[in-house]
């Protein structure tokens, strides 16, 4: 009798895989199988994998016997992984360490164990980390076909985001030229630029720009993609209205940079504009901030509402969005 799995290209096996088991999903008593380019990841509960994913019943080894984490505890740890590093975000430092100390003997793949010790914080968007296990908070992340060299120490990075990164470069086409206003490390603006639109990624960490060129180089878009170093408000001199895409993810503070965004947009553009905001409302804000900036602009934009999603819940009766927008020029 077969098994259900979600069938993708391998080049988005981690990603899916990642997404799979977020939602708790993934089928761990039997084997993730590669065959004729395409990974088989089997599922617990197919009726519950999210729209967008193909499901097909296959014949699966099942899963040779594994020591995890939770065979060591006696509970299931929650933990992310991002490249070989294991990221916890446990409040008692003793759990912290006990968590630690069995990922290490369990035959989970690991190189650093680390603690989140902050909030992200600043305006460059770091956080502190008590570090469990190992030495460097440098790795590499691996992404729908892509690599992402960074330092956690140093940069923001979240891979819970990778599916909706994903949607967002899904829509990019290879004429296409697109600004990445906060573009950190370069998650969004490498893959836009590896569907061939020329694309300028702008952020004000010196570390993470030069994460971001050398991730331009280590997936051979560099001649499309300029990295800048700096506020984002002074890329309008030279790029005002050249902007077909211009994407937004700052969610606490992107409406601060709505009159930017609309000097940068050209003729058409679609903005992907991020928000934090409460379940009751959770798009009207930023609808309305986007409607009254380009109201406020020389140029006359109509504004179509493409897209209303909910990216994530962030916190208790708030939510991470997003809002995908065409302007129009009149």
């Amino acid at each position: 009798m077969g098994v259900p799995c979600v069938r993708v290209p391998t080049s988005e096996g981690e990603a899916t895989r990642t997404a799979l088991a977020d939602r708790d999903l993934v089928d761990r008593e039997h084997e993730i199988t590669v065959e004729s380019g395409d990974l088989y990841i089997p599922v617990v509960d197919p009726a519950r994998v999210p729209a967008g994913y193909e499901v097909v019943d296959r014949d699966v080894p099942a899963r040779e016997t594994q020591t995890t984490p939770a065979d060591l505890l006696g509970f299931e740890p929650s933990y992310e992984r991002l490249g070989d590093v294991v990221i916890l975000d446990e409040d008692d430092a003793e759990r912290a360490r006990r968590i630690a100390d069995a990922i290490v003997d369990s035959d989970l793949r690991a190189r650093t164990v680390v603690n989140r010790a902050s909030k992200v914080k600043g305006e460059l968007r770091v956080r502190e980390w008590d570090v469990l296990v190992g030495e460097s908070t440098e790795t590499v992340h691996r992404e729908y076909g892509h690599e992402f060299a960074l330092d956690i120490a140093e940069v923001y990075f979240s891979p819970r985001l990778a599916t909706e990164r994903h949607r967002v470069v899904s829509q990019v086409a290879a004429d296409e030229r697109a600004i990445d206003m906060f573009a950190g490390v370069g998650p969004f603006a490498v893959p836009m630029a590896g569907r061939g639109a020329e694309v300028v990624g702008c952020d004000l960490n010196p570390v993470a720009v030069e994460y971001l060129r050398e991730n331009a180089r280590r997936n051979g878009v560099e001649d499309r993609l300029t990295a800048v170093e700096g506020d984002v408000r002074d890329l309008t001199e030279e790029y005002a209205g050249w902007a077909d895409r211009l994407v937004m993810n700052l969610p606490h503070s992107a409406g601060d940079f709505l009159e930017t965004a609309v000097e940068l947009a050209g003729e058409e553009c679609v903005l992907h504009y991020y928000d934090i905001q409460h379940e009751d409302d959770p798009f009207g804000p930023g609808e309305r901030a986007i409607r009254e900036a380009v109201a406020d602009a020389d140029d006359d934009y109509a504004v179509t509402v493409e897209t209303e999603r909910v990216v994530r819940s962030y916190a208790p009766h708030e939510y991470n969005v997003c809002l995908d927008v065409r302007l129009t020029e009149h």
